[in-house]
């Protein structure tokens, strides 16, 4: 059984990486976590400003602390959070992140036929995906595949969503349901909804995907 599973996720595996060069991405696999940041070490200039995306994945894989002990300048909202930023500091940085050298992220859903597909709080994150930095690194865990963007969507309300408001310990309905609903909260993280469809011609873009499970 173990060998007929891993035989359809290297299927699924394979045509997502198609899909995505199709679609003018520069994509990499790397079946390691460490193999995968070494790819991202090559491609980040030790002097290059880099924003962070708001990502459980990035901090699995430890690249903030990385990057910073080689010298990089970070837009880190995450970090600035967790440090008691004020709201104006927290505002600015995140304000950087869209015009950094490189900003890193990941993404909520990638489904089989190459889209990206992302909901955001704040909106500072999937904007960066599309426009503002030099260059654009996504990076995700094999979790993130999903057949279709209905699929992706539904991933997203059903199981992202609530996990990561529960995590930034937000007073939504999904943090008592696990589910989304019809939220008017002042603390929905959904407030925006974004699909790429194909890269830009404006944001150099390379996403690198991962063999291991990652993020939310």
């Amino acid at each position: 059984m173990s060998d007929a599973r891993n035989w359809h996720q290297e299927l699924q595996v394979e045509k997502t990486i198609s899909a995505l060069k199709e679609k003018g991405f520069e994509t990499f696999y790397f079946s390691t976590k460490e193999d995968a940041v070494k790819k991202v070490l090559d491609i980040v200039p030790p002097d290059a400003k880099v924003g962070l995306g708001g990502s459980v994945t990035l901090r699995e894989l430890g690249l903030p602390t990385i990057l910073l002990s080689r010298g990089n300048t970070l837009a880190d909202h995450w970090a600035a959070r967790q440090q008691g930023a004020s709201s104006e500091e927290m505002l600015r940085i995140r304000r950087n992140q869209l015009n950094s050298d490189v900003f890193i992220t990941s993404t909520n859903a990638i489904t089989e036929t190459g889209e990206l597909i992302n909901k955001d709080g704040g909106g500072q994150r999937v904007a960066s995906m599309i426009f503002g930095p030099k260059q654009v690194i996504i990076i995700a865990g094999i979790n993130k595949i999903v057949s279709t963007i209905d699929n992706g969507l539904e991933r997203i309300m059903n199981y992202t969503a609530p996990i990561n408001a529960k995590r930034l310990n937000r007073k939504t309905p999904c943090v008592t349901s696990g589910i989304c609903s019809d939220c008017k909260s002042n603390d929905r993280i959904c407030n925006v909804t974004s699909i790429i469809h194909r890269k830009l011609r404006n944001t150099p873009t390379t996403i690198i995907l991962i063999g291991e499970k990652l993020g939310y």
